[in-house]
């Protein structure tokens, strides 16, 4: 069980949970770090007083350091206190909740300090999987997953021989717009795609979930957490979002692990493992529970998850590229720059353009996604 804490991304949706965790089980927290919202950073510098906080912009760590000068609390910005909230010394355990490829280099970084890695940022293994999962294996480092699905697969899996694992079975709600038509999808609105119908998620990842994008990453994840091929991993659409992933076994019997669409469990049991403690999560009434149903995905109508499905099984950094793509495309998205249907359109551009190499080191990640950033800003513009 962890017993300080490192959260990169304390104000998003997972940072602030995962607080909420910390709070009820009553761990430290040495380190907090955001973006920009000085505010909330402040709020929380004050309630769990951490050696370190960190505001990755400049600006913001500056009024942030005269907002705690009365506090002792050290302030640092940029990448460079990323990494240092990631190496604390006192820190054992490092929660990755920053959105996107920024989370990749403290990731790294935290690795090398021998940091548990609670980890909530999917851009990490989709775009350096193998080269994280090399260096934690290296290192000794455990890496446990946060998100709901991959933490399901992750609890059904202790106590378990590799070789007896058939198939994973990741489930996904569908997003707001499942069962539209492509036709019917020409029109939605940034308003629209954020209206997710089941769990509350920061902007990027709730537009990912309604191209169905985030199951494409996730997909890629799972083949690098568990080091399963592709065709050991299925999707499966589960609108209820109570069944948060299943694990099929060699004799045919599925494991499921399930539960209400509370993130603070999935967070808890990165935080505690191999151990359990008393639930900050909400519990499950299975009395009230709807029927539980599920179906095929699309990956012709949403193209984001197909495109995914097809860079899974390549090599090299086309899971960077197109990583890269698709957080520049969803960022046109929600500026109201670009279309819904052109999120993939982008991506797609992208992957043509741009020309895949060896994911062997950090730098060659680093070009493909600065890469294909650059080729989705210049399509857009045009």
């Amino acid at each position: 069980m962890s017993n300080v804490l490192s959260v990169l991304g304390s104000t998003g949706s997972i940072g602030t949970q995962t607080l909420d965790v910390a709070r009820q089980c009553g761990l430290r927290v040495a380190a907090i770090t955001a973006n920009k919202s000085v505010e909330k950073l402040e709020e929380q510098a004050r309630e769990f007083r951490p050696e370190l906080v960190v505001a990755y912009d400049a600006a913001a760590a500056a009024d942030l350091r005269v907002r705690l000068a009365d506090a002792g609390i050290q302030v640092a910005s940029g990448m460079d206190g990323l990494i240092e909230a990631a190496t604390l010394e006192c820190a054992d355990t490092v929660v990755t909740a920053v959105m996107g490829m920024i989370g990749l280099q403290p990731t790294l970084a935290a690795i090398d300090a021998k940091k548990r890695i609670a980890l909530a940022n999917k851009e990490t293994l989709v775009c350096a999987g193998e080269l994280v999962m090399a260096r934690a294996a290296a290192q000794g480092v455990d890496i446990v997953p946060v998100d709901s699905e991959h933490s399901a697969i992750f609890q059904c899996l202790q106590g378990v021989h590799h070789s007896e694992v058939k198939r994973l079975i990741l489930t996904a709600s569908g997003g707001p717009f499942f069962g539209r038509t492509r036709e019917e999808l020409r029109g939605v609105t940034r308003a629209d795609a954020l209206k997710h119908p089941n769990w509350t998620m920061g902007a990027k990842i709730t537009i990912d979930s309604a191209t169905l994008m985030n199951k494409g990453l996730e997909f890629i994840e799972a083949m690098r957490l568990y080091h399963m091929p592709p065709e050991k991993i299925q999707i499966a659409v589960h609108r209820q979002s109570i069944i948060h992933s299943l694990v099929e076994y060699c004799d045919n019997a599925i494991l499921a692990q399930i539960g209400t669409a509370d993130m603070r469990l999935p967070i808890q049991y990165a935080l505690t493992w191999p151990d359990r403690t008393a639930a900050a999560a909400t519990q499950l009434d299975l009395f009230s529970c709807p029927p539980l149903t599920f179906e095929r995905p699309d990956p012709e109508t949403f193209r984001c998850l197909g495109i995914a499905l097809e860079c899974a099984r390549r090599p090299g950094t086309p899971c960077a590229i197109m990583n890269g793509a698709n957080e520049a495309a969803v960022g046109l998205f929600l500026r109201d720059q670009i279309g819904f249907m052109d999120i993939p359109d982008l991506v797609e551009y992208a992957l043509s353009v741009v020309e895949a190499e060896p994911a062997e080191t950090l730098d060659a990640v680093l070009r493909s996604d600065a890469a294909a950033r650059e080729a989705v800003y210049s399509k857009a513009s045009r």
